[in-house]
């Protein structure tokens, strides 16, 4: 009976979890899934949640796209908007413009993964769904399509400043209710900084209208503006000083933990005395011992409400600079409400200054890459794949004429790429068509080794298998350092463009050094005779 060393068994093991974790086993509970809820949509009331799996919708099963387009087909339109000269209020509607006729609505049942929704609504429902991928891989623009934009701020930002920048952008996408998103900070070879937005399944001009938006932050009291984002307004949101933005206090509450966070903003003098004569005439409620007025505070970022705080009783009628911002955030436990709470205090503090950056932003680069192009460069990647892998398979066979030599640097292979993917789905590294590049250049490198591993096997009869795959790896061990140093000056080629080659490339021929070579020697002492 043959014994199997343990880095055989590791590399089995490494296989067998790397299949496990690339699978996406919500593929098996359903194939559409809720990716963005329309704020105040009729599927927001009803309480549908983005991450659920849509099973059927009025009692017909779910399986595609194509079949959610079908259920919903039938719903009526909705009304057209109403000319810009109405008012606008907070009541819901049920009327059309003309404010004769009754909005026609429908009702319709959609059972999720999670429960079941029955809501009237007519055909703009407020869901963005899209198909379950049966792997966790995240696809890059190249393979997905939708738009990239290069963006360059008007001035050389900080560390500090970009990360701040990043924050802002990320946060406001999410406002409009985009999901699939990536955004991130690249630089080129001069060091200059830019930002790099992706969004896929967007047009060019959908994703320059989003990011050249200025951002306008607005708090209300009622239907009026007490004060606006910007240095006119806000002079300052505190944030990382734990002097002034904390979580105060944690505590039990049903179902779970609460905490509470705290912060300060200043406001400018006229702001101030703006926010003093709203107050002045409001009534004081008490809840929960605390005494608060009667109408809140709401922020609006572009129109849309983020969210809703109570007035301390103690600022009515006040002309104060100093505000303090509280909240909450609550989870099944302590720590997960404690993280909730810093989550909420981050995005609360982010939306005070969103639109009031000190700069302005310049698109310097608007890619598009259609969803059908995509689709077309996966298909065709996967085909030159399997052409490689066979040319290779059958080089190697060539070469030696035995089989039983080609058959471990098949499993190498299979076994490489299979790690590299499952270690992308473990840190969500989007894969473009540069980091397909870097895996097949890693297998080739790993070809590479494999045959300065057989070859020492066959020859320098003086020296024992032991020795002879010991010579082998001080050369791949070279190899794998001067490939990693060349690799790094192109961390920053093409303002970052060619990162993903680089991070997969080095993913792979690290895997192949400290994982998959070592099997493949201990099956090489195994196969071969002395």
């Amino acid at each position: 009976m043959v014994k199997i060393g343990w880095r055989i068994w590791l590399l089995i093991i490494l296989f067998i979890v790397a299949i496990l974790f690339i699978i996406n086993w919500q593929y098996f509970s359903g194939k559409v899934i809720i990716k963005g809820i329309q704020a105040n949509s009729t599927a927001a009331e009803a309480g549908i949640a983005i991450g659920e799996i849509i099973k059927e919708i009025n009692g017909k099963q779910i399986n595609s796209i194509e079949d959610y387009c079908e259920a919903v087909a039938y719903l009526p339109a909705a009304p057209e908007p109403k000319p810009p000269n109405q008012n606008k209020t907070n009541e819901t509607t049920n009327k059309t413009k003309n404010g004769n006729e009754e909005e026609q609505k429908e009702k319709i049942t959609i059972l999720t993964d999670k429960q079941e929704y029955v809501f009237l609504t007519t055909s703009d429902t407020g869901i963005t769904v899209s198909e379950i991928s049966i792997t966790r891989l995240k696809m890059g623009l190249d393979l997905q399509g939708g738009a990239r934009a290069l963006v360059k701020p008007e001035r050389s930002l900080n560390a500090q400043e970009m990360a701040s920048l990043l924050e802002t952008v990320r946060y406001r996408l999410n406002v409009y209710g985009l999901t699939d998103i990536n955004v991130k900070e690249v630089s080129d070879l001069a060091g200059e900084r830019f930002m790099m937005v992706e969004l896929a399944g967007a047009t060019p001009q959908e994703l320059q209208d989003l990011i050249g938006k200025q951002g306008k932050f607005e708090a209300r009291i009622g239907n009026k503006t007490v004060f606006v984002g910007g240095q006119n307004d806000i002079t300052f949101v505190c944030r990382n000083d734990a002097s002034c933005a904390y979580i105060e206090q944690c505590g039990e509450i049903e179902g779970g933990q609460a905490c509470r966070f705290h912060f300060e903003i200043h406001l400018s003098e006229q702001a101030a005395k703006k926010h003093a004569e709203l107050t002045a005439g409001l009534e004081e409620n008490v809840s929960d011992g605390e005494r608060y007025l009667n109408e809140t505070l709401d922020l609006y970022l572009d129109d849309n409400l983020v969210d809703t705080l109570l007035i301390d009783a103690g600022l009515k009628g006040q002309e104060t600079t100093r505000i303090a911002i509280t909240g909450s955030g609550v989870g099944e436990t302590r720590a997960q409400a404690y993280e909730a709470a810093q989550d909420n205090m981050k995005k609360l503090q982010t939306v005070l200054i969103t639109g009031s950056l000190p700069f302005k932003l310049e698109i310097v680069k608007l890619d598009s890459v259609s969803p059908l192009l995509g689709r077309e460069f996966t298909k065709n990647v996967f085909i030159v794949a399997i052409a490689v892998f066979l040319a290779v398979c059958l080089i190697i066979y060539l070469r030696y004429r035995k089989f039983i030599l080609v058959l471990p640097v098949i499993i190498t292979l299979i076994s490489e790429a299979l790690l590299v993917l499952a270690i992308a789905a473990v840190i969500k590294w989007n894969l473009d068509l540069a980091s397909i590049a870097g895996i097949i250049a890693a297998l080739g490198t790993g070809v590479d080794d494999q045959i300065i591993m057989i070859d020492e096997t066959r020859v320098s009869k003086q020296f024992s298998i032991k020795e002879r795959i010991k010579r082998a790896f001080f050369m791949i061990f070279a190899a794998y350092a001067t490939t990693a140093l060349a690799l790094l000056p192109l961390w920053s080629a093409g303002a970052g463009l060619l990162r993903g080659f680089v991070v997969t490339t080095l993913l792979g021929i690290t895997v192949g050094v400290f994982i998959t070579r070592p099997a493949f020697a201990d099956i090489l002492r195994k196969i071969t005779k002395e």
